[in-house]
């Protein structure tokens, strides 16, 4: 069986390297699947799951906070903002943010630049506590 090798990578350094037999992840266009043998390809992400199916038959999971998808025929590199592995998302530390980011937008309506950001935070906070639910 073919197998394509996954990377993820962060600014602070590499949160997921494996072998996958296909790597799902939501680009801006649209949800993208990449098998071995893919066509080249550069697209950014959306706050969303990265699914990498293992040789194995499981699915690991890695939210990431936006970025970009490099696919090459035997490599896939995902270089985002900020990123972690399901088994390593803290679930209360990222309801706390989706409280935090909640009472924000519930209470700054003048500010559109607090109220992007509170955006943003709540957004990455949902898909942390979805993935994690994942694990």
């Amino acid at each position: 069986m073919k197998t394509i090798q996954v990377s993820v990578v962060t600014p602070d350094g590499p949160v997921f390297e494996g072998n996958a037999k296909m790597v799902s992840a939501k680009a801006k266009s649209g949800e993208l699947g990449v098998l071995p043998g893919h066509i080249p390809l550069v697209a950014p992400l959306t706050i969303s799951a990265v699914r990498v199916h293992d040789v194995d038959g499981k699915t690991q999971y890695v939210a990431v906070s936006g970025g970009f998808i490099e696919v090459r025929p035997e490599k896939v590199t995902i270089l985002a903002e900020a990123a972690e592995v399901a088994g390593d998302i803290e679930v209360d530390r990222a309801r706390a943010a989706k409280e935090r980011a909640e009472k924000r937008l519930a209470g700054n309506k003048q500010d559109t630049i607090d109220a992007t950001r509170a955006e943003f935070a709540l957004k990455r906070a949902i898909n942390r506590i979805d993935i994690a639910a994942k694990r």
